[in-house]
């Protein structure tokens, strides 16, 4: 346990942190999840729209610094090629 003031607050701040930072997370996985369930379905808009949202959660958690951007360009370089492979990048 924090013994100090200061110290009992970065509990506080770092928790506060970590579930900003999980709710980014989460919001990633969960875009990727429905990108790839639209590509299961074949629907060319429903293929874009969700690539449009992943690629937004992505890049608006590297920014927030709820991921590194090395690893936000690696999630959408993979789904890039992922939609490549399957003939559909737009």
């Amino acid at each position: 346990m924090p013994n100090t003031r200061s110290a009992r607050k970065r509990v506080r701040i770092a928790e506060r942190n970590r579930l900003r930072n999980k709710m980014y997370k989460t919001r990633i996985k969960t875009a990727i999840r429905r990108l790839e369930e639209a590509l299961s379905g074949g629907d060319d808009d429903a293929i874009r729209a969700a690539l449009r949202r992943a690629l937004s959660a992505i890049d608006r958690a590297a920014v927030r610094g709820a991921i590194h951007r090395n690893t936000a360009a690696r999630k959408k370089s993979r789904l890039m090629q992922r939609l490549k492979k399957l003939g559909r990048a737009s």
